[in-house]
């Protein structure tokens, strides 16, 4: 039987998780996008839900502030270049193919563990690109290693993750819209 409380509790665990948010780096990432010039964008990635979020993201802050955020989630796209170049190199290579150096990209792991994520974390740091990681689970994770700028969520949950990073994010577009 579900226990009465138990949407109370989850919610309340997901406010936790929100205002534990280290506000220098949610101030990083939003000065990382209000510093956006005209003919720069955000490319932003995930996986799973990961990806859902940055199509969410991406939707958004392209209707609501005019800066220009693309994701990368097409099937066909994903398949072609996972096949060519291996799972693990796909966003790099989209990174490589659509970025410019005055781009922002968003990087979105649950775990920090993703070897998509970290394999374009190298790379944008290899290339001088500016890039910021969204992680949860342990704050030492390999993303994070690999990411000067970057936001953690501090929970073992990968909806509570996935949910605070969502959260993190539209509140940037809300932000932005005034």
């Amino acid at each position: 039987m579900l226990k009465k409380n138990y949407l109370y509790r989850y919610s309340k665990d997901l406010i936790r998780l929100y205002q534990n948010i280290k506000f220098s780096d949610f101030e990083k990432l939003y000065f990382n996008i209000k510093s956006l010039k005209n003919n720069s964008k955000i490319l932003v990635f995930g996986n799973g839900a990961g990806a859902s979020i940055a199509s969410h993201f991406s939707n958004d802050m392209t209707n609501v502030t005019k800066i220009r955020t693309l994701s990368f989630e097409s099937s066909a796209q994903l398949t072609c270049l996972a096949n060519d170049y291996g799972y693990e190199n796909w966003v790099k290579k989209v990174i490589e193919y659509y970025s410019k150096k005055k781009d922002l990209i968003i990087l979105i792991s649950a775990s920090g563990e993703s070897e998509n994520m970290i394999r374009a974390a190298k790379f944008c740091k290899s290339k001088q690109l500016k890039f910021f990681s969204l992680t949860g689970f342990k704050k030492n994770n390999r993303l994070n290693r690999n990411s000067k700028q970057h936001l953690w969520v501090d929970s073992m949950s990968y909806n509570k993750v996935e949910l605070t990073q969502l959260l993190i994010l539209l509140s940037i577009v809300d932000l932005l819209k005034k």
